[in-house]
This record gives C-alpha cells, structure tokens and sequence, in this order.
C-alpha cells in the first residue's frame, strides 16, 4: 500500500496550483491542430513545449520523436529502486479543429477560468489530462522526500490521436525497446460523472469495410428483366437483414467464439451506475433502446460484440421513379468487438460468410480498412488496478465504480505490442465538451486527477505482482 502521505500531496498541490494552471494554460495557447496541415509548424513547437516542460518537471530524458506525421515526445525518470515496476503514460498533445466563429464564447485558444472552470481547446482533450501528471510527480516527490519516482516512470504523448494515429503502430513496433514497461496508463479518458468517479477497464475493438455487389454489367429494365435476373439491391438488403436473428445477435458462424462474458460482479457493478435510459436516449437523438437481448443497454455499449451497417447506396434516388434492375450496391459495415475477438479472424469470418450468401450472377468484392483496432480489457483483480482505484479512491474521498468505453482507441495497439495491461486514468466528465464548442475542464476534478497520480506511484510500487499477460505482437 502507498505510503505516500495525504495532507502532504494536498498541500503541495494547494501551493502550486496557480504556476500549474499557468503553465497549463500556456500550452493550451498552442494550436496544435493535426487535422490542418497548416498547422504542422504549431504541432512540432507543442511537442517541444511538452518535452521542455517534463525536463523542468525533473525528467533526464525528454525526447522529440519524429513520425511520418506530428512528431510525439518521450520521456524516462528511472527509479532509484530497481526492482520497481515500470509504467508507462499514455496522451496526446494534439487536438481538434477550432474557431470562435464556431460558436464558442471565448477565443478557444486564449484560455479563460471561470466559475471553476478552465475553457480552451484541449483543456480536457487531452493537454490537461496529461500535464496533472506533471504536478502530480512533483507532489510525489515532495509528500515522500524521494528524489526519484517509485516507478520507473515513461511517457509517451503522441501529436497525431485526433488524426486517427496514423502513425502510431508503426511508430511504437520501431520503439518497443525504449517503450517496455510492465503496465501503460492512459490519460484519455473519462469519469461517468462529478460525483461518480469510474475508473474505464476496458475498450471495445473495430473491424470496418464495406462491400460492393456488382449484378448487370449497367442498370436494365425492370420490366424487361426484372425477377428474371439477380438484383445487386436486393441481394444487399438480403445480406443486411441476414446479419442479425430476432434475438438481434449477430449470425456470422464463429462471431461469439472466444468472447470474453462479464461475470456477475461486473454486471452487478454496471448495474449500480446511476444510469438514466430516458437522458442517454435524448443524448442519442433516439426513440428507444434496442439492442442483445439478454443484456442492458450499458451492456450493449460496453461489453458485447456489435455488427452495425452504415449505410446502404443502390439505384435511383432522384425525384419520382425509375424502373430499373440496378447495376451494383454498396453496404458500409462496421463491427465492434470485445475481449477474446480477434480483428483478423473477424474478417476472415465476414469475408466466408458474404461469399456463401450471395447468389451465382452476383460479384462482389469486400475491403476492410486497415487490420482493424483489437479491444483490451483488464480484469477488475488486477493488481494494478486495484493500485489505480485505491489511489483514486483517496483522492476523491467515494467508492470508486467501473465503466469500459464503447469506442476503439490506441490503447489496443499499446497493449498488443508492448504485452502488457492497460488502465485508463481520466477526470473528464461529459460536459467537457470534447470536439465541440466551449471546452473546458472541471479544475476541481483536474486537481483530484494530480492527487490521484501524486498516490499511485508508491502503491504501484508497493503492491506490484507481475501477472501473466498476451505475448507482445499478439
């Protein structure tokens, strides 16, 4: 357990809280923008900012690394101790396209505090998430009297996650060696609410494509050769509707195998969440809730496997009729995958599955992109995360509760390559207002993340027991 003292990390914090924030709100002046190529000059002096920032926090090293895309930074404090686990930090320091004329009420990249509040581009997504770790170090240091963390403590903040990380696999297979470490957190995240602190145990995967039917070599006439013919349409819509049973599970023989089920405990604990079905719906812009049967709406989101079609192109769609047999159709597709599924087998699955459904007279060619994102989940007894909740859990002074994401991200690609757990670390709560107008991050909460991260170090280091884990490359 942490020996790190409480009212030693509070008041340390309480007294650097001003510079922080004013450093903080230094690197949020920064656009750092990936999506504008424009922008490629304030995305290299972000990541300089960054690494000159973890050198002043204490790091030795803090490097610049250069990608084919946004350059990410690198930093290492070894510990004194040398059996101490290694960790690595997770971030980003890029973020999205932003303009006052989109509606915001301040220049979002001019920082404004108000009512507790720290508006900016990046304030929540992700520059604030990973610079509380900057002070919450220095608290660490302070509250033990170490001069060096209780881990070995990495980092690695990447400039192109709000570009889909184009580059990242490649960049962290070429730097796995300067990258091992026993367990990664990642800073990205977010808390179901301000007075429910979560901590995310997992994320969902993603295989995504699409296919193309190709039937009458043009569109024909349907009274000619209508019924007589295959019609690439139909045999879409037939394939669409063949993709779920009434049960709305997913017909692709093999799909659930390896799944990885939640446990009674973990459904109980979903169960406990203060979830309101009514709000998320008019969050979703929905009607109702449909999904699994079997399993809750959270369940759905979070745990389970999802087959979902994105869109269906075939024929006319002008004004009034057109009486043809089309000549082709297009169905965009897009799983979502849990624990246990692997991205290569799924694809392997949907390529067998379309070609047996469809009809001599009926081409088709399927394309996914890319190799697909794989999920990650770490079980709710891991060592490590049970540092993370108890540190947690004494920042914030509550019970601390589990959420996963529904999502995919990088961190996948973190724990496939490097092999080892992945926890997630985050203070940012709904209203944040990531990707849109007014951004901003609760500074109350932003503090309780510094205290968070000032706590976890020693636990970690105090209670690590290596666990087996998925070989590397996996």
């Amino acid at each position: 357990m942490s020996s790190t003292p409480d009212d030693a990390v509070q008041t340390f914090i309480r007294a650097h809280r001003t510079p922080f924030l004013a450093d903080l709100a230094e690197w949020l002046r920064i656009p750092s923008v990936s999506a504008d190529p424009d922008r490629a000059p304030d995305i290299r002096r972000s990541a300089e900012w960054l690494a000159a920032a973890l050198k002043e926090t204490g790091f030795p090293v803090a490097e610049v690394w250069p990608t084919q895309g946004a350059p990410a930074v690198f930093a290492e404090w070894r510990s004194d101790d040398e059996d101490a686990p290694t960790v690595l930090v997770y971030g980003h320091h890029d973020v999205q396209p932003a303009a006052l004329a989109d509606g915001w009420d301040s220049d979002p990249f001019e920082p404004v505090e108000r009512d507790g509040r720290l508006f900016g581009r990046g304030a929540a997504d992700d520059k604030g998430q990973v610079f509380l770790h900057t002070l919450g170090l220095r608290a660490h240091l302070a509250a033990t009297g170490r001069a060096t963390p209780a881990v070995h403590l990495k980092f690695l903040v990447e400039g192109e996650e709000e570009s889909g990380s184009p580059h990242f696999l490649d960049l962290i297979r070429e730097r796995a060696d300067r990258l091992a470490c026993d367990t990664v957190i990642v800073s990205d995240t977010g808390m179901w609410a301000e007075d429910t602190p979560t901590v995310c145990t997992g994320m969902r995967g993603l295989v995504d494509g699409e296919i193309v039917l190709h039937g009458p070599d043009q569109d024909i006439h349907s009274g000619s050769f209508g019924g007589a013919v295959p019609n690439p349409a139909t045999e879409a819509a037939r394939l669409v509707a063949a993709l779920h049973d009434d049960d709305r599970r997913v017909t692709i023989p093999g799909f659930y195998d390896g799944v990885v089920e939640l446990t009674e405990r973990e459904r109980r604990l979903l169960a406990e969440l203060p979830f309101d079905e009514a709000a998320w719906l008019r969050t979703a812009k929905s009607h109702a809730a449909l999904g699994e049967s079997g399993h809750s709406t959270l369940e759905r989101i979070w745990a389970r496997p999802t087959a979902e079609v994105n869109g269906i192109h075939s024929g006319y769609g002008g004004p009034g009729g057109k009486t043809i047999v089309p000549s082709s159709a297009q169905v965009k597709f897009s799983f979502r995958l849990v624990a246990g599924q692997d991205t290569a087998a799924i694809q392997r699955l949907v390529t067998a599955w379309v070609a047996e459904r469809l009809p001599a007279g009926i081409r088709h060619e399927i394309r996914f992109w890319g190799g697909g994102t794989r999920p990650c989940l770490t079980p709710l007894d891991h060592p490590a995360l049970r540092s993370l909740v108890r540190a947690m859990g004494r920042a914030f002074g509550q019970e601390i509760r589990f959420t996963r994401e529904g999502g995919s991200g990088p961190a996948a690609d973190l724990q496939d390559v490097l092999g080892v757990p992945v926890l997630f670390l985050g203070i940012s709560v709904p209203s944040d207002g990531w990707h849109s107008v007014n951004e901003k991050v609760e500074l109350d909460l932003l503090l309780k993340g510094v205290e968070t991260a000032a706590h976890l170090w020693a636990d970690l280091a105090a209670d690590w027991r290596a666990e087996p884990w998925p070989a590397a490359g996996r």
